[in-house]
């Protein structure tokens, strides 16, 4: 059945196709990049112009992946029944993942990875210091930590609004967890979950060799504009 059975406009059915196909294929990048093992961590994307997104079914492979499976949900974290990939349970943080979409309307995309380095730094309660320009380039500063909450329901979701709002960093280290990343789209928080884990591995190698030494604010707030709203093609600036 498809998602016209449901009485979506055509724009709406339009835009929910475009996102079930992004969200499916970047959970390739996840596996890319190393950010997930087995069926763990998860992508979500908002559906434009309706209270609705579009995230991955619970426990199945990344290499069984579709648009198809995909699991569409209202902004309660309902399956919208009738739809594609509703006969599958959605993903145990698809709670978390709702209440981020209802409190923070700008974003449009939430990533969850369990990659090594930055799950290190959650596990010992600790942000990522702002040390090199690619972290002040990409999250305006430190990635803080969020508070440590129960997988299931909304609890880490309103840890991560918590944490972020108001917040430069588009990352969240929940406390003996691991990373969450939001962005304008599904495509955007991916980019950040992958910088997450490069900046917190590069981190923890340079505090082998010694005490990091931390970039002033002036200069945090210089590189930040200057990467996100004049480097590369038609930027579009921050969340914030």
């Amino acid at each position: 059945m498809s998602d016209s059975a449901i009485d979506f406009s055509p724009e709406i059915q339009d835009a929910i196709a475009r996102v079930r196909d992004d969200v499916a294929r970047l959970h390739g990048e996840l596996v890319r990049y190393g950010l997930v093992i087995w069926t763990g961590g998860n992508i979500s994307g908002r559906v434009p112009g309706a209270e609705l997104f579009v995230i991955k079914p619970s426990g199945v492979d990344y290499d069984a992946l579709t648009p198809e499976n995909m699991i569409l949900c209202d902004l309660d974290g309902n399956v919208i029944p009738g739809t594609p990939g509703s006969d599958r349970s959605p993903s145990s943080d698809t709670a978390a993942h709702a209440y981020v979409y209802r409190h923070m309307p700008e974003v449009g995309g939430v990533v969850h990875t369990h990659s090594t380095y930055a799950v290190a730094w959650a596990a010992r309660a600790e942000p990522i210091p702002c040390v090199i320009t690619a972290m002040a380039d990409e999250f305006g500063g430190e990635i803080p930590v969020g508070p440590f909450a129960i997988i299931g329901d909304d609890s880490i979701g309103r840890g991560i609004v918590e944490t972020l709002k108001g917040h430069r960093s588009r990352a969240v280290l929940m406390k003996s967890h691991g990373p969450f990343t939001i962005g304008k789209d599904a495509r955007d928080a991916v980019k950040a979950a992958v910088m997450v884990e490069d900046v917190a591995r590069t981190v923890h190698i340079s505090r082998q060799l010694g005490a990091p030494v931390e970039i002033p604010e002036p200069a945090i707030d210089s590189l930040f504009d200057r990467y996100q709203n004049v480097y590369g093609q038609n930027p579009e600036g921050s969340l914030a």
